[in-house]
């Protein structure tokens, strides 16, 4: 299986279930829902759609609809394979609001022998280390998570 079709497999996967949790913690009607911002398990639906929809593009390490947090495994760009990334997303209420979410970037490099070849630990796995992120990077995800669920919420109205 390719890593993409894996990881279509991991979004549906947690599509599914994000939608039977929701279906489960329902309690009444859906314009209930609608007028308080669209909750899920506890965090705003949309907010939760748009952030698996915008960091689609990275591994899966674990998700928790009702809790809100999705956590990424690493991710390297093909064309940048030096560097990773991963990402944590925190929904943290249940408005449609800026304060509701929080993202934290976390960015590795490659540790490179001075022959520019791959260092490696004990048992073989590439050694990686820290490195600084460009603070604006966590604020544009951020920014775009919002985007995509102001769009949700008003195709929703439509």
């Amino acid at each position: 299986m390719s890593p993409q079709t894996l990881r279509r497999f991991k979004l549906l996967a947690v599509a599914l279930s994000a939608a039977v949790l929701a279906a489960c913690a329902s309690g009444g009607s859906g314009t209930a829902s609608r007028a308080d911002g669209g909750t899920t398990g506890g965090v705003n639906r949309y907010l939760w759609t748009a952030s698996l929809e915008t960091m689609d593009f990275m591994p899966l390490f674990s998700v928790d609809p009702v809790a809100g947090v999705i956590l990424t495994d690493w991710y390297a760009n093909p064309q940048v394979p030096t560097e990773r990334f991963k990402a944590n997303v925190f929904i943290l209420d249940t408005a449609l609001r800026a304060d509701a979410l929080r993202v934290s970037v976390f960015r590795q490099q490659l540790l490179l022998d001075e022959t520019g070849q791959p260092l490696r630990d004990d048992q073989g796995r590439l050694s990686w280390t820290d490195a600084p992120v460009n603070p604006a990077t966590a604020a544009e995800l951020e920014n775009a998570i919002l985007t995509r669920a102001r769009e949700l919420r008003l195709n929703s109205l439509s």
